[in-house]
């Protein structure tokens, strides 16, 4: 689509200002407008048939397709681009190629096409500068055809602002035409170059226009520039190591000029043959398997190579070409000196590294692509003679590009691979074994470790069951704790309603009591009335005396009542002290005291202090006992009435 949306959004304006370039060429304009439109046509029938995403799933199904373009607003602007406004021709004239104006509704296609190519092109930076440069010509261009039709609406040569006089053969043929305008419109955009004043109104409004649309070109070519030197610069850094700052840190604090040669070299050998140093900073942002997918594309052929890892499964593998690190040595540096601390091991990637005796200069062997050393000083391996030291110097003969791999990232990485772990350590004693570097002893220490590791691993065992019994008796332990505490809810619960139902039963006892100690005495007084009437007054006589008697009695009744109401207290001290019984005993004790009640009422009045029994006395209370004090007086002086009754008939 990038060909006929440029061609319309520059030739439309063209033809539509330059009259005579639209007449000359018009054959060849009507065949270049209608074959875009069979491009404008082909991409609506390919837009039908291209996938969209729904939650991240490619939608392929062509009824769903045509569903989401037919009814999208991009078909909507697809189809007002394609309207056949070529009939406004019949119109306005075949010399009025702006009828077409429609077809500039394509330009977020145009938009969208660049965006898609600078995602997948190589040299993206240089690609954002030709896109700059594609819209600044448009605009320019856009501007030169105004500015003809504005001299041809003023008239050509009226002053030294407007194109010249087309009569004059100089500027009367087409090229000069446009290229003189073009000219004038980009020296305006760039303001470089003298313009001629304008005269006009309309020409200041065009050049007021013309200078506010100037500063946002230049505004966004500066930066644009701008942006793409950053990035430039950036990846530069990224890829290659700051050599600016080192040399001005060498400088400060005097450093030899021939470290400082040795330094310069290395980092021109990185400049010149493109050398990345930082791998793992450049592809941070990308996820964990394509950072994967890379490093093994790159480097598992020369890991492969390592005599310890051919038969190492292929996850370990992946695993290790993460955490392996680019060297670059310079000719004459050693890698490593015979008796150092192995860290690392190395695998040659690339150039010559020499085996040489003490001296540095008897080469022993040469090393070359593929080889690799340093790989025992980080297996650890029990009975190694050497212990972790190197046992040879290894000297670079030119620029050699190595790949270290540390004993910290090789633990971590067999730490989640125990069979890998221990198939290695074995590689490792084997090669030990031929070059007579392990002790004799080397197998009992391994026997020995392995069984402490036994051991280990058995205590272990016994740990988590000794853990699993301990967090069952826990469990245990807590539900007990809450039964329990259920259990003395429960019981506290009923004790409270056994205690009320008592303290009710007593207050209705001591009420009964009251009512009859009340009943008496109005009774005692119906039989004093009556008495007086058949007696006279000897009756009244002895009926005094029979009051003092009942007095009597009555205070002899109410100090047994109240002792025998303070020893059922004392008892109840005494019972309460030893604790609460249970529920069914206290039922007991109830029943029998109702049952002891029915008794006494049947017993009646009289001498029922002395025949009721003492936990009846304690629940009805004082006045329960005033209401037999007062019982036992009036049985006195009935007896005593009836006795003078039969004194009286003796007489008679």
């Amino acid at each position: 689509m990038i060909l006929p949306v440029v061609y319309n959004s520059v030739i439309i304006i063209l033809r539509t200002c330059f009259t005579k370039i639209a007449l000359s060429y018009l054959p060849v304009w009507l065949t270049l407008d209608y074959l875009s439109d069979l491009m404008y046509m082909v991409d609506m029938i390919i837009t039908v048939h291209t996938g969209y995403l729904d939650q991240g799933i490619l939608v392929k199904d062509l009824t769903q397709l045509k569903k989401h373009y037919l009814y999208s607003k991009h078909f909507l602007r697809d189809l007002a681009s394609l309207m056949p406004t070529d009939f406004l021709y019949f119109v306005f004239g075949i010399q009025t190629p702006l009828v077409r104006i429609n077809r500039l509704l394509r330009m977020p296609r145009l938009n969208e096409a660049l965006d898609r190519m600078e995602t997948r092109t190589s040299y993206p930076n240089t690609f954002r500068i030709s896109k700059l440069m594609i819209y600044i010509f448009v605009l320019i261009h856009w501007n030169a055809c105004l500015y003809f039709a504005l001299s041809s609406y003023i008239g050509f040569g009226s002053d030294r602002w407007v194109y010249p006089n087309i009569s004059n053969p100089e500027f009367a043929s087409m090229r000069r035409q446009y290229f003189y305008c073009f000219w004038f419109s980009a020296q305006i955009f760039t303001t470089v170059g003298d313009t001629p004043l304008p005269k006009r109104e309309e020409e200041y409004l065009f050049m007021i226009a013309d200078l506010l649309i100037a500063v946002l070109v230049f505004a966004s070519i500066v930066g644009n520039v701008g942006n793409v030197i950053t990035s430039l610069r950036d990846r530069d850094n990224v890829f290659f190591p700051n050599h600016e700052l080192v040399k001005a840190y060498l400088r400060s604090h005097h450093i030899s000029k021939e470290l400082r040669h040795r330094i310069d070299n290395w980092y021109q050998h990185l400049h010149i043959n493109k050398k990345i140093m930082r791998e793992n900073e450049i592809l941070q942002q990308l996820p964990v398997h394509l950072r994967t997918e890379i490093a093994v594309s790159v480097h598992l052929p020369t890991l492969s190579k390592v005599t310890i890892f051919q038969s190492c499964e292929k996850s370990l593998l992946e695993e290790l070409v993460l955490k392996l690190t680019p060297q670059v040595f310079s000719p004459g540096e050693f890698v490593c000196r015979k008796g150092d601390v192995g860290h690392e091991m190395y695998i040659i990637k690339e150039g010559k590294l020499a085996v040489v005796a003490d001296d540095g200069v008897t080469e022993f062997a040469v090393l070359s692509e593929g080889n690799f050393f340093g790989e025992i000083s980080i297996l650890n391996i029990k009975g190694n003679k050497s212990g972790n030291r190197r046992t040879a110097n290894i000297r670079s003969i030119g620029h050699s590009d190595l790949f270290s791999l540390s004993k910290e990232d090789l633990t971590d990485v067999l730490s989640e691979f125990p069979a890998a772990k221990s198939l290695l350590e074995e590689k490792g004693r084997q090669i030990l074994t031929k070059m007579g570097m392990l002790e004799e002893n080397g197998e009992g220490e391994v026997e020995e470790a392995e069984k402490v590791d036994t051991k280990i691993k058995r205590l272990e065992n016994k740990l988590e069951i000794l853990q699993t019994k301990l967090a069952r008796l826990m469990v245990e332990l807590e539900s007990s704790n809450s039964k329990m505490q259920a259990r003395v809810e429960q019981l506290e619960s009923e004790v409270a309603a056994l205690s009320q139902l008592l303290e009710c039963g007593e207050e209705g006892k001591r009420t009964q009591g009251r009512g009859e100690g009340v009943g008496g005495e109005v009774g005692w007084e119906r039989e004093e009335a009556e008495g007086e009437e058949e007696e006279g007054l000897d009756a009244k006589v002895q009926k005094q005396r029979q009051r003092e008697d009942s007095n009597d009695v009555t205070k002899e009744g109410d100090g047994e009542s109240t002792k025998s109401t303070k020893e059922n207290v004392e008892r109840m001290v005494e019972g309460d002290k030893p604790g609460l019984k249970d529920a069914d005993d206290q039922k007991e004790n109830k029943n029998e005291g109702e049952k002891k009640e029915k008794g006494d009422d049947r017993l009646g009045k009289g001498d029922g202090a002395e025949i009721e029994p003492e936990e009846e006395k304690e629940e009805k209370g004082e006045g329960i006992e005033s209401g037999e004090g007062r019982g036992r007086a009036e049985e006195d002086s009935e007896k005593g009435k009836m006795e003078q009754k039969d004194e009286g008939q003796k007489n008679k």
